[in-house]
């Protein structure tokens, strides 16, 4: 009796192994399942690389441009700056030949100025001297295109003529310059200064 018990038993036992066994093959599956994680999931990595060396790439290339830009135009920062002395080194050049050649237009007639305030004669003598180096100042004008504007008889023209007052005058007509108390002067079409005169006021004109 205890034998054949015994030997249900063993064969239970016998039984149940297998059981076991098919647990412990297929106990390595998660482990074949994590080993399997990793892989897939460093699956994508050369593409997150790929991207990675497509955005430096593209990053170079646009420090590259900016620091291309920038010297451009640091360049053209001193170019700017090299003509704007230039030109204001030729205007300051232009103006000193043009001084240049006005004052030696009228050394002469310093010069002659001087002789006179050295000659010995008499009022008469010297009005006379400073007659002609007025003419001779006149005529310097003249070659510089420099003209007197007509003032005395002349109708008053508010755009060449400065009014500092009126007379009453009879031999003169109406609304016309009667005297010139200094004289106005244009270079060719352009007025320098207006001539400084007083108006006549003909009442007999106005009268009638």
């Amino acid at each position: 009796m205890k034998r054949s018990m015994h030997k249900h038993e063993t064969e239970f036992a016998d039984l149940e192994t297998p059981e076991i066994t098919a647990g412990t093959e297929t106990g390595p599956q998660p482990e074949q399942e994590f080993a399997a994680g990793p892989q897939s999931a460093a699956g994508p990595q050369p593409v997150a690389d790929a991207a990675e060396l497509v955005s430096r790439t593209e990053l170079d290339q646009v420090k590259a441009e900016r620091d291309h830009l920038l010297d451009r135009m640091a360049r053209l920062q001193a170019e700017f700056d090299n003509a704007r002395k230039r030109a204001e080194r030729e205007k300051v050049e232009f103006r000193d030949i043009a001084t240049g050649n006005v004052v030696e237009n009228f050394l002469p007639v310093i010069d002659n100025f001087q002789l006179a305030l050295n000659a010995p004669g008499n009022a008469d003598q010297l009005r006379s001297g400073v007659a002609l180096i007025v003419k001779q100042m006149e005529e310097t004008l003249q070659k510089m295109q420099v003209s007197a504007i007509p003032a005395v008889g002349e109708p008053f023209d508010p755009r060449l003529h400065e009014a500092l007052g009126s007379v009453e005058r009879e031999d003169v007509p109406d609304q016309h310059v009667a005297e010139e108390i200094r004289r106005g002067y244009r270079l060719r079409d352009r007025l320098l200064r207006p001539a400084l005169v007083r108006v006549a006021h003909n009442s007999k004109q106005t009268s009638e």
